[in-house]
């Protein structure tokens, strides 16, 4: 997602950690409070909760009006227990290509709100069934330095659905462990400073086929729902 404008690239991998990060780190959420009725329980509770990362989409240009988008944070229910689908974004593509995100984009006039946009983006960067995606809720809205308004929304995904990327937008499709984005272990938090404005960048490392690296907004967008379900149950 873009809005028109590009920044100077960041590479991850060479930033320093935020020595302030491990007194903020908190707990692992226990396996037991990653299952799906969990997590339906968790959704229908109206806890208050602190965000912790908001974005920073005004960090560089405070009078840009921000653009509403949405992403899908797909769980496909496996007997393991719950794992999150996630996109390598084609190398071809002008903005972020190559990075780790979930699906998603800009909303579009035709979508009635978010859900809808998450939906419809995930059907054509995933070939996902909307009608068989149970939507558990919605995660606060994100800022991107891009000046996007990102609207997480969480849905249940059938593990027997199919997954076809559409290699336009998707170079790979590939899963990590809910409760492995959940362990706050594996949490990074890393410091950057463009325009001379420093900023922190949460970022998540994960090896499987190959490494990944999970940084930025979909870090950040993972860390926030981290929180979330410390709200929902007591352990921040």
């Amino acid at each position: 997602m873009s809005a028109g404008r590009s920044y100077a690239p960041v590479d991850p991998d060479t930033l320093p950690p935020d020595p302030s990060f491990d007194a903020e780190r908190g707990p692992a959420i226990p396996a037991e409070r990653l299952t799906t009725q969990a997590l339906r329980a968790r959704f229908g509770q109206v806890i208050d909760w602190q965000v912790e990362q908001s974005g920073d989409g005004r960090v560089f240009v405070a009078d840009r009006p921000l653009r509403p988008a949405a992403v899908l944070i797909g769980l496909r229910e496996h007997a393991q227990g719950l794992r999150v689908l996630l996109t390598v974004r084609s190398a071809h593509l002008q903005d972020h290509a190559g990075q780790i995100s979930f699906p998603g984009g800009g909303v579009e006039p035709g979508d009635i709100d978010p859900v809808a946009a998450a939906l419809r983006e995930a059907r054509e960067e995933l070939r996902l069934d909307a009608a068989g995606i149970e939507v558990l809720g919605t995660l606060p809205p994100y800022r991107t330095v891009s000046s996007f308004l990102v609207t997480p929304v969480v849905g249940l995904i059938p593990a027997d659905m199919p997954v076809r990327a559409d290699p336009d937008e998707v170079e790979e499709a590939f899963e990590v462990p809910l409760q492995f984005l959940m362990d706050s272990a594996n949490h990074q938090r890393r410091l950057v400073v463009q325009e001379e404005r420093p900023r922190a960048l949460y970022a998540i490392e994960y090896a499987a086929q190959r490494r990944y690296l999970i940084w930025g907004a979909t870090a950040a967008m993972l860390r926030n729902f981290y929180r979330f379900l410390c709200a929902g149950h007591r352990v921040a």
